[in-house]
């Protein structure tokens, strides 16, 4: 049921999720199979699967800037501008209406409706490893991570098993295999690159991602149009509008509330428990307040963060849970700037088929042993892919005009390749969001401000990349090899993780090993603000790992009266 009248204030629930996108989705889901009555809650506009996916079956010449962003546009909403375009922009915010402050440069990419990013995704799923929640401890690094890749590997199982990962198990230790329906295809300069690596002992394979390639859980197969941005009408990749809210409502057991900004999780003093939400009413302002005995919070990173700085109390002037001082801190993103790119001559009889959702991975081979001297900590996996030159890249070297030139520019240009290093980020202090209580946004709450930068280590593995991956490609045969490095700001890649970090010691983290807040039984917290690092990986596989086996634990512990 929808939850939108003005006399559901005060309502009582077994559960409250706060945030629709992957974790929230997935938190709604597992509890409400459960039984619990809960209630699902989101500061945007609702978003129904197939109904609300406007652009999906558009053409290029449907659209009044033939998919381009006006000048207009571009300068009213630059982030949005640089993230979306004419096709897929109604699942960002207005840049404007949803100001935030960045200290340094940090492009924060948000979605405001029922589903979050889980529409936007880019669905690439790998599994992170002890060599990943070991580093911290081995490096003396921030804090260990309490948990390792045996709490977490039946939870990948199931979650994989649920979702549907197309991908080739590879036997990798340091990227774990995991349940996979048959991978894409790679393509001829892909696999001609794929055998010039694995003499140095590279591995490169098709990306591991929820694209389905076959039928699964009644949705799909993903039918290679790469339009994912707009909402899939066949279901064939994997959000929570498509999957875990529909199955969430399937159960009677959820009530979905839309246009809905958690203002602050409000603190029993007596019961040393979180009592519930209080809420406003994005369209009409009313403040309102729901109860329940356990809340989920998984807002997103940075929002998540915010609520709990925002949740003081006589008990926790500085923020929810906040004891340790490390809600807010530890701000990290993958950074994905440099990489190289290069021009193959062979292969011209040969051609591809449709729109592949997704490129080729060669998995993290930097540091894989405490021997290696590369001059910066922990590594970075490649990811790119192969095309042919197409006109749009033609036209800007060719010269020419007419009938000839048109000939040339509808003729397939030369084999390139493009990859670059999705490397980890260090979990520093500095690098931290607060909220700035002299500006406001449009419902009172105080702006976020955001201080990040990327460090030494993070400059010196961007340096490897760029050399590693110019070295793989002249190797391989590829002429006119450039390296780059885009210089992008945090945020960019849009794995914004930490702010409110799993650990052992409430003295330094503010969650436990199963996500439950060490001061606040009740509260448990699973989307990207819990992680202790970052790893290379992709991580949104985790985050949905995280909430299941961390939906178990608290729906067992509420059984047996502890929280």
């Amino acid at each position: 049921m929808n939850l939108t009248a003005k006399e559901s204030e005060g309502q009582k629930f077994d559960a409250i999720v706060i945030g629709s996108g992957i974790s929230g989705g997935w938190a709604a889901m597992e509890l409400c199979k459960k039984g619990l009555k809960t209630l699902l809650l989101d500061r945007g506009r609702n978003v129904e699967h197939i109904k609300d996916y406007p652009t999906a079956t558009y053409n290029p010449w449907d659209f009044k800037y033939r998919i381009n962003n006006s000048l207009r546009e571009q300068q009213e909403n630059p982030l949005r501008s640089f993230l979306a375009d004419e096709a897929d922009r109604h699942f960002f915010v207005n840049d404007k209406e949803h100001p935030y402050i960045q200290e340094q440069p940090f492009h924060w990419s948000r979605g405001y409706q029922v589903g979050g990013r889980s529409l936007t995704w880019g669905r690439q799923c790998y599994r992170l490893s002890d060599l990943d929640f070991e580093s911290n401890k081995k490096e003396g690094i921030a804090i260990d991570w309490p948990i390792r890749y045996k709490d977490l590997e039946k939870w990948y199982d199931y979650v994989e098993s649920y979702i549907g990962v197309s991908g080739q198990a590879e036997n990798l230790p340091q990227l774990p295999d995991g349940k996979y329906i048959s991978p894409m295809e790679l393509n001829c300069i892909e696999k001609h690159l794929k055998g010039t690596i694995k003499k140095d002992d590279q591995v490169l394979t098709i990306a591991r991602i929820a694209n389905l390639t076959r039928g699964w859980d009644n949705r799909g197969p993903c039918m290679n149009r790469n339009l994912c941005l707009r909402g899939c009408p066949f279901g064939g990749y994997f959000s929570s509008n498509s999957s875990t809210i529909p199955a969430a409502m399937a159960t009677g057991n959820l009530t979905l509330r839309p246009f809905s900004i958690v203002k602050e999780i409000m603190y029993d003093e007596q019961s040393q428990k979180a009592s519930g939400v209080r809420v406003i009413d994005t369209v009409t302002h009313e403040v309102m307040e729901f109860y329940a005995k356990l809340i989920f919070l998984n807002a997103s990173t940075i929002a998540t963060a915010a609520i709990l700085l925002n949740s003081v109390s006589n008990r926790f002037p500085k923020g929810l849970g906040n004891d340790s001082e490390q809600v807010g801190h530890n701000l990290m993103d993958h950074h994905s700037s440099a990489g190289a790119y290069g021009v193959h001559d062979g292969f011209q009889d040969t051609y591809y088929k449709g729109r592949r959702p997704c490129g080729f991975l060669i998995p993290r081979y930097r540091n894989l042993t405490q021997n290696e001297k590369t001059g910066f900590k922990r590594g970075y996996a490649v990811h790119g892919h192969g095309e042919r030159m197409e006109w749009r890249d033609r036209s800007r070297v060719l010269p020419g005009f007419g009938a000839d030139f048109k000939q040339q520019l509808t003729t397939p240009g030369p084999w390139t390749i493009w990859m670059a290093g999705w490397g980890e980020c260090l979990p520093y202090y500095e690098n931290a969001i607060s909220l700035n209580r002299e500006q406001r946004d449009s419902w009172g709450l105080p702006l976020v401000s955001i201080n990040f930068s990327f460090k030494e280590n993070e400059k010196k593995m961007m340096e490897d990349i760029q050399n590693s991956c110019a070295e793989m490609l002249e190797k391989a045969g590829f002429r006119d090899v450039e390296p780059f490095n885009y210089h992008q700001p945090g945020g960019q890649t849009v794995h914004e993780m930490g702010t409110v970090r799993m650990g052992h010691d409430p003295k330094t983290s503010v969650l436990n090993g199963h996500n439950q807040m060490h001061a606040v039984k009740n509260v448990f917290i699973t989307d990207g603000s819990c992680m202790t690092s970052s790893a290379c990986q992709n991580p949104s596989l985790t985050y949905m790992a995280l909430t299941a086996r961390a939906c178990e634990y608290a729906v067992n512990e509420l059984k047996m009266g502890n929280i």
